[in-house]
């Protein structure tokens, strides 16, 4: 196939980036208004921890139901639903009067957001083949993780000129041109119609999910021994161990883990856990500590993490590319060490702040070891699976993603020694480079190039 897109294949790209990047972008749009919001709704760390992870918990609980409902309704339906219901939620959260509904409301939009992402993905899968969808996949990766990057921006821009309340409604009009190109689209919606929904997986997954969570984020306050921390925290592993076993044993699972006998999937999302994890603890940790530590505007704060943008833009797609052609390993190995570096560099930073010589170098190292993992790291898990199972791969994958920065900014307090002063933003940038440590070596020992998919 040539490189030349045709119309369609532009259009479906441009549907998968859109749908993806509004989810991907509100996943941290919100870290760089966390103090704000603090401010207006009262609350900590604690309650700045919640507004972030009570989005992950139903996200990466529901990104895995994505992949039935798609086959059960269509992608194209599921795509509608989530964006309709993402625009819903944003307004909710922007009209948020205490800090409890916006994180109800925050609960459900990570509903909404988790029936974009494997859909996005399914749909390149399906209209891609070879190298085309290696450049695709790279294409699409660059753009979500530029939404990653770009959020805390676009965040601190609002936070300081307008509100951190319309932070929230940024969605609004991407949500609209995407519906828009979806009635263009004339896409024919693929439907399988021995499939089924498993709720009870789904119920299992966000219980364990969030009583893991809540006992994690929790028990700085009340301590371990406190009924009220280690029963939901023992409920919660208690479900997410039933959400397992009955992934094995039911009939039509949300997770088949019989994905996971091919090597280069379960060494992605081993390596997926280790990655997405340091990246969510560092851009919390960083976003947060630059403001209220530091004592930057929500706007600088955000400035800081431009460099990695713009690596991002220039070289995604050409990583991606790359990786198709010289096979992951490499990237998916080297990337983290150098973004290891990176988070190491960040030990410079000091209470005479100066960001140009404390953590411009690292947020350079860092961004272009993230440039070098995410496509590779991508393109890997996705074309270890056959191409008919791609949308619940992309799925599996996306959820062990969200789980691992859900978990990883639950523990935040731990990682820091309970407040996130400099001795805590130095804990938690060694902490961030152990990760990525994990990451690489993961990577080098699991990963195989030119594996076929039934390996």
């Amino acid at each position: 196939m040539s490189d030349t897109m045709t119309k369609q294949q532009r259009v479906v790209l441009t549907i998968a980036v859109l749908a993806s990047f509004v989810s991907f972008l509100d996943g941290t749009v919100v870290n760089v208004a966390l103090p704000a919001i603090a401010r207006d709704l009262g609350g900590g760390l604690s309650t700045q921890q919640w507004v972030v992870d009570a989005y992950l918990v139903t996200l990466g609980a529901f990104i895995l139901v994505a992949g039935s409902l798609s086959d059960v309704l269509g992608r194209v339906v599921v795509l509608r639903i989530g964006l309709i219901g993402f625009g819903i939620t944003s307004v909710a959260i922007a009209a948020a009067p205490t800090a409890e509904f916006l994180i109800v409301a925050r609960a459900l939009q990570g509903v909404a957001g988790a029936l974009l992402v494997p859909s996005s993905l399914a749909l390149i899968t399906s209209t891609f083949r070879g190298t085309a969808q290696a450049r695709a996949i790279g294409i699409w990766t660059g753009a979500t993780t530029i939404a990653m990057l770009a959020g805390p921006l676009v965040g601190g821009l609002f936070v300081d000129t307008l509100s951190w309340r319309l932070v929230f409604l940024v969605n609004v009009l991407p949500i609209a041109v995407t519906l828009w190109l979806l009635l263009r689209l004339g896409h024919a919606d693929h439907r399988r119609p021995d499939a089924r929904v498993d709720i009870l997986g789904a119920v299992l997954c966000a219980a364990g999910l969030g009583g893991i969570v809540f006992a994690l984020i929790e028990q700085p306050n009340l301590g371990w021994s406190s009924p009220v921390i280690w029963m939901p925290g023992a409920l919660g592993i208690l479900s997410f161990s039933g959400f397992l076993v009955r992934q094995r044993f039911a009939r039509q699972p949300m997770m088949p883990l019989g994905l996971f006998r091919s090597r280069n999937f379960w060494a992605g999302n081993l390596a997926t856990v280790f990655v997405y994890a340091a990246l969510s603890l560092n851009g919390f940790v960083v976003s947060v500590y630059l403001q209220q530590g530091a004592g930057l505007p929500a706007t600088l704060a955000g400035l800081a993490s431009l460099p990695s943008t713009l690596l991002m833009i220039l070289l995604s797609s050409r990583m991606g590319a790359l990786a198709g052609k010289y096979g992951p390993r490499l990237f998916m190995t080297f990337g983290p060490l150098v973004m290891a570096a990176g988070a190491l560099l960040l030990l410079n930073v000091r209470t005479d702040f100066d960001y140009w010589t404390q953590v411009l170098p690292g947020i350079v190292v860092f961004g272009l070891g993230l440039t070098a993992t995410v496509s590779p790291l991508t393109a890997a898990v996705l074309g270890a699976i056959e191409t008919e199972r791609s949308g619940i791969a992309s799925a599996v994958n996306n959820a062990v993603s969200r789980v691992a920065g859900l978990l990883a900014i639950a523990a935040v307090s731990a990682v820091v020694g309970g407040s996130l002063d400099l001795d805590g933003f130095h804990r938690a940038a060694v902490f961030t480079a152990v990760l990525m440590l994990l990451g690489a070596a993961s990577s080098f020992l699991g990963i195989r190039n030119h594996l076929s998919r039934r390996d």
